[in-house]
């Protein structure tokens, strides 16, 4: 049996801290802020599942591919969408109570789904209600948790991780070690001027996981949600209440997406999120508008209670009105490559959720498939902790070097120009954001490059070092694929139109990220 470091506390962290101790290993698990605090806790749509006779994992199947624009491992998303329904009866026993109707289990219809097949809890709660069910189930077995304790750096000794050195909120540094380090820390929206993701959203695990010479990829990818409300805090609009049947329109009234995509409304996010943003150009900067009008006011508050209070919150009656939304950056596609079992080219290390690359998502991720995807593969991490280290070689580097555009070495300097993190959202929001092109990328690495990061010595200060780090390696990702695919659109790719915002034209893949090609 293995001492099992669990470095993260959503779905992810949470699932492979249960399975883990229920298998026999010792566990510890360490959160940067309070055990409830992450993305999870946040996630609205509900997760997607194949549970109903008129469905089937063929259209599952199907339909991520699809979304995923051509780069979709086949391989994962197999296991993704076959092992999908049990861990979802999982999460029933674990007392997660999704909503019922008279027929049974409630479900939803989301962007790029051929099916209904999202369920939800709490109507758009589905995340809080995951959260508490596997915190509790935690809490039951003997996992010690230690909260607001931040992950610095892996420890790594002779080509293998060994632990880690973890900041407490006193500045404190401690190093703990283990046979197996999980990276469950979820993605790194904070990257960006405008996101849905919480501020713990800092990108922790994947930085630390490069800086300890781990391989990462598709950092280029970055999933920006179409509706986020238009008002301070961007907080996300649900793609299900599209799903309900409410209507994007221009400052007209013009219901535009059917120009766009003849699934309309429905299309993938990226396809949504760029045509909501040409739109919003076009009419000099003011927002599209979302229509939930014909829902009433009594549908809303019933299927949609917490962001009824949310939109009303911010002076809108949404049952009355429209409201303005704008796309935000939601979700990474990329991170730390893994197997079908979650173990990274690092010996000893696993990734698993957001952190980790699959290859489930591809270049644009299927709406409510990243729950699934957490607890698919956290819990086939947690089977094989004790299995041998695979061979090295199926991480083998693909392509050329081209991470070197990442800037050179790890930001961590005492001197030059010390990063600033507003100045750095804006900066990437800008090029790095919805449309890309080379001017732009070239123009944001030479200011990356200009900029470094103290030495951590408080949890700001480390986040600071890990999002200097990840701006440098996701726009040289975004440099060396030159073309259009999926969320990464170069709108001087010339294999697509500058006005168009749904052309999703394949490129060669693009090369993995690591630490040593950088």
């Amino acid at each position: 049996m293995a001492r099992v470091l669990v470095i993260g506390g959503g779905i992810a962290g949470l699932w492979a801290a249960v399975k883990a101790t229920d298998a026999g290993h010792t566990v510890e698990l360490v959160t940067k802020a309070e055990l409830a605090e992450g993305n999870t806790r946040y996630a609205q749509g509900g997760i997607a599942a194949v549970l109903f006779p008129d469905d089937s994992a063929e259209r599952h199947f199907a339909d991520t591919i699809d979304a995923g624009a051509g780069l979709a491992d086949p391989a994962a998303v197999r296991v993704l969408v076959d092992e999908g329904p049990s861990r979802v009866r999982d999460l029933i026993r674990f007392g997660v109570a999704f909503d019922r109707g008279e027929s049974g289990l409630e479900r939803g219809l989301e962007a790029a789904h051929s099916r209904a097949r999202i369920l939800h809890a709490g109507g758009d709660a589905t995340g809080a209600a995951i959260e508490r069910a596997l915190i509790a189930t935690v809490r039951r077995r003997s996992v010690a948790i230690d909260e607001h304790t931040m992950l610095l750096d892996l420890l790594v000794e002779h080509g293998r991780a060994v632990g880690a050195r973890l900041l407490a909120t006193s500045g404190a540094v401690a190093q703990r070690r283990a046979d197996i380090v999980v990276l469950a820390t979820g993605g790194s929206g904070c990257l960006f001027r405008h996101t849905t993701n919480p501020s713990v959203a800092t990108g922790d695990g994947v930085a630390a996981a490069w800086r300890a010479g781990a391989q990462l990829a598709d950092l280029e990818f970055t999933q920006f949600h179409p509706t986020a409300l238009a008002a301070p805090g961007t907080p996300l609009i649900s793609e299900a209440v599209r799903g309900e049947g409410a209507a994007l329109r221009d400052a007209l009234g013009h219901r535009f997406m059917f120009d766009v995509d003849p699934r309309g409304d429905l299309a993938p996010r990226d396809v949504v999120a760029r045509a909501v943003w040409r739109r919003s150009l076009e009419q000099g900067g003011a927002p599209v508008l979302l229509d939930a009008t014909a829902l009433g006011s009594e549908t809303l508050a019933r299927r949609f209670p917490g962001l009824d209070a949310v939109v009303r919150a911010a002076g809108f009656d949404w049952a009355r009105e429209p409201v303005p939304v704008t796309p935000a950056a939601h979700y990474a596609m990329g991170g730390i490559v893994t197997d079908l079992h979650g173990r990274t080219s690092l010996p000893g290390l696993f990734a698993v959720g957001e952190a980790a690359r699959t290859g489930v998502h591809g270049a644009n991720r299927l709406a409510s498939n990243s729950l699934l995807e957490a607890a698919v593969f956290a819990d086939r991490a947690a089977l094989v902790l004790d299995d041998r280290w695979p061979d090295s070689t199926g991480f083998a580097r693909t392509g050329a070097e081209a991470a070197g555009g990442a800037g050179g070495a790890p930001s961590e300097s005492e001197s030059g120009e010390v990063v600033d993190r507003g100045e750095l959202r804006e900066l990437m929001w800008r090029h790095v954001g919805l449309e890309r092109d080379a001017r732009g990328l070239a123009e944001a690495s030479a200011r990356l490059a200009d900029w470094s990061a103290a030495a951590p010595r408080d949890r700001r200060s480390a986040e600071d070092r890990n999002l200097l780090d990840l701006a440098r390696l996701t726009v040289a990702a975004a440099l060396a694929r030159s073309g259009s695919l999926g969320a990464h659109f170069r709108t001087d790719d010339p294999a697509v139109a500058t006005d168009s915002a749904t052309a999703s034209v394949g490129a060669a893949p693009a090369p993995a990220l690591d630490r040593e090609a950088a």
